[in-house]
């Protein structure tokens, strides 16, 4: 337990810059947290007083890949505790799904309501929005002194006992903390298993774009993806074998002018050399050409490519944390799309941190407020993780998140910012 502690912040790197990184970003900053700053084209920024927290990302230009992302009412927490303007995410609210079976009548649909916490719903937004909005927060005006981004800092090792991060360049950044934010491929988690855990492949591929809404509503044949509730529209074959997979997911967003399009359909030859991660619209068509053609017909208006990304997920990992080092968010439990959480647990994961890690906490209390933050994080994130995968794998557990309200409860009912506040007082609240 931590006494009368020093209010003297912790030296942060966060290694990556997506939606984990910057949203642990912010609640650390927050806290008034610091880190030195050692970049390479920003002497300028030597001179200013109050520069804290740093984050590595390799990419030379940073562009946030993705079309669009479901904001459940867990992760919205998360961001009104951060301090977000909801505005900033042109979103669409998210009522309901209407759902179709694929090789049905085009009026054979079933809508599936949403549960709202608090009065509240989920939402959709173009998942550039949403990592604006966090970058803003991050980096820009607000409680304590602003992160600091570095681009073209690729992280090469890491010693999780001592802090240290090694660069490309060979420069080496001391730390008291290092967060691994860095994604299903993460570098960090390597250093902290201490040995290299791939993710593992579902055998499916998803393709996704965003669509001009108004390109569509000139579309009468087009009318299932207007009508209805407000929310996603879902098309399938239900119970079809895993070998022959296919969905089609879409939901409005960008205050409705825009319609972010999911196909997700199995592609057996990832593992082959040459795999290529662009798929023709012709390629699409085939593949989905049982359809009936009102479906079809939102296919032949897609581009003529679009980009793919093979869909993977991490098994449960035996720790996150080792040292002075954690992991967040995909580093630490990448999930499959099927219950929408995955950017969600990203934030709970970053919140949990901030609660456990306030100004006064010192570099030697580190390790043990880590291990709290695994015990309170573990077990939920590789149960959501785990129905992720068995809605989506498995034949038979397939849309049960759309039936399950005790379920949905569950996973967006739950309140991170309690449940941490409470385990940081039960054990490092002094009375």
């Amino acid at each position: 337990m931590t006494t009368n502690a020093p209010s003297t912040p912790l030296n942060v790197s966060v290694v990556g810059a997506g939606i984990a990184g910057l949203a642990v970003a912010t609640a650390l900053r927050r806290n008034g947290h610091r880190v030195q700053v050692r970049m390479l084209f920003a002497t300028y920024l030597l001179s200013r007083d109050n520069i804290v927290l740093k984050i590595f990302e390799s990419a030379e230009v940073k562009v946030e890949i993705g079309a669009a992302i479901v904001v459940p009412r867990n992760a919205q927490l998360v961001l009104e505790h951060l301090g977000y303007n909801k505005d900033n995410l042109r979103s669409v609210d998210f009522v309901g799904i209407e759902t179709f079976n694929a090789l049905g009548d085009a009026k054979t649909r079933m809508t599936a309501p949403w549960i709202e916490i608090d009065g509240k719903v989920a939402i959709m937004c173009v998942r550039s929005d949403l990592h604006g909005e966090l970058e803003r927060l991050a980096t820009g005006p607000g409680e304590g002194p602003p992160a600091v981004m570095h681009l073209a800092s690729q992280v090469v090792d890491c010693n999780t006992q001592e802090g240290f991060l090694k660069l490309s360049d060979g420069r080496v950044i001391q730390s008291d903390l290092v967060l691994g934010a860095d994604g299903i491929s993460s570098t960090i988690r390597t250093h902290i298993l201490g040995y290299r855990q791939s993710s593992l492949r579902t055998g499916l591929t998803n393709c996704r774009t965003l669509m001009d809404v108004a390109k569509l509503d000139a579309e009468p044949e087009l009318s299932w993806v207007r009508e209805g509730v407000s929310g996603p529209r879902s098309v399938m074959t239900f119970g079809a074998p895993p070998d022959e997979y296919r969905w089609l997911f879409l939901y409005p967003c960008r205050s409705g002018t825009l319609l972010n399009f999911i196909a997700i359909l199995n592609d057996p030859n990832q593992d082959e050399p040459g795999w290529n991660p662009i798929m023709t619209r012709a390629d699409l068509l085939s593949k989905f050409s049982a359809y009936p053609p009102h479906f079809a017909k939102l296919l032949t208006m897609l581009p003529e490519k679009l980009p793919r990304w093979q869909l993977r997920y991490m098994p449960e990992l035996p720790t996150w944390v080792n040292g002075h080092a954690a992991l967040l968010g995909d580093a630490a439990h990448a999930t499959l799309p099927t219950l929408g959480q995955g950017a969600a647990q990203a934030m709970e994961d970053a919140a949990a941190l901030g609660v456990l890690l306030p100004l006064g906490t010192t570099r030697g209390d580190i390790p043990e407020r880590l291990k709290v933050y695994q015990a309170l994080r573990k077990e939920r994130t590789e149960r959501i993780a785990r129905e992720s995968h068995d809605q989506m794998i498995v034949p038979a557990e397939r849309g049960k998140y759309l039936r399950d309200f005790e379920l949905q409860k569950y996973v967006m009912g739950y309140n991170v910012l309690e449940a941490a506040r409470a385990i940081f007082e039960q054990k490092f609240q002094v009375n």
